[in-house]
């Protein structure tokens, strides 16, 4: 990890927890937080369980973030919620183009694009997730997927220029090797930090490479307490966005810790 930029660990809680377990997990993540300084910490609860999180997270310093966002303000769109409406219940981040949403709901690069600048205009910041499935690593396309996803999610925002001067604070890229979600595999340290190269040198193209330099780039596959470490070693990775470790508090903080330690040298 470049210790110019401030490591970020989001919890994605995904379609799991009742009310009662997910205040209880805000309330010790909160709680826990003073103990990993240094990283911008967020969690994302389902949405019915925004309000409870926040309340929980009160004065924690950990933000709190919509699983999926629409990219209208608002209007007939059943089912759907808008970045207004997040921003209303406290959260400050929405994920977008995450691989559940793209590959089980069917999301294509173009709505994810539009998610993105939905999101930004609203006043959130984004967490954009690209990665390949298997069938495509396979293929030796990692590069060029992730390189369209990127494009194709950014594209609109640069287009309306919604995002100028903001992207090092209010945009975090997300690399998700869908091989690796859920199945308990994880790309090697090495194999991630070229991946998130390749994405670093792609978004230089887009804006600039001292500000690509300065926009953070996290892990999405399978990060777990005892991987967090030496995967945020690598010097283009800054942070993770955890699924299932994110639901037990002990190790989601760990999680928090270890990308502190790279920031001090110490992992």
């Amino acid at each position: 990890m470049d210790h110019a930029r401030r490591p970020f660990v989001g919890g994605n809680w995904k379609m799991n927890l009742t009310l009662q377990s997910a205040g209880e997990l805000a309330r010790r993540v909160g709680e826990g937080a003073a103990s990993a300084g240094g990283v911008d910490a967020a969690v994302f609860p389902a949405f019915v369980h925004l309000e409870t999180a926040r309340r929980e997270l009160a004065d924690s310093g950990v933000s709190l973030g919509g699983q999926d966002v629409h990219f209208e303000t608002a209007g007939a769109y059943t089912g759907e919620v808008s970045g207004a409406m997040l921003l209303d219940l406290g959260a400050s981040w929405a994920l977008a183009g995450h691989s559940e949403r793209r590959h089980v709901i069917g999301e294509s690069d173009e709505l994810v694009g539009q998610k993105v600048e939905g999101a930004l205009k609203a006043g959130l910041g984004v967490v954009l997730c690209v990665g390949e499935t298997i069938d495509q690593r396979e293929a030796g396309q990692t590069d060029a997927v992730n390189e369209r996803q990127l494009r194709e999610g950014l594209r609109l925002a640069l287009q309306e220029n919604v995002a100028a001067g903001s992207l090092e604070t209010r945009l975090v890229i997300a690399y998700e090797p869908v091989w690796a979600i859920g199945s308990g595999k994880t790309a090697t340290p090495e194999d991630a930090q070229l991946a998130h190269e390749s994405l670093r040198a792609t978004l230089g193209d887009l804006i600039g490479a001292d500000d690509a330099q300065r926009v953070r780039i996290v892990y999405g596959g399978s990060m777990k307490p005892d991987n967090a470490g030496e995967l945020m070693s690598q010097r283009d990775i800054d942070g993770g966005l955890v699924g299932g470790a994110s639901l037990k508090a002990d190790d989601f903080l760990s999680i928090c810790r270890s990308a502190a330690a790279t920031m001090t040298g110490a992992a």
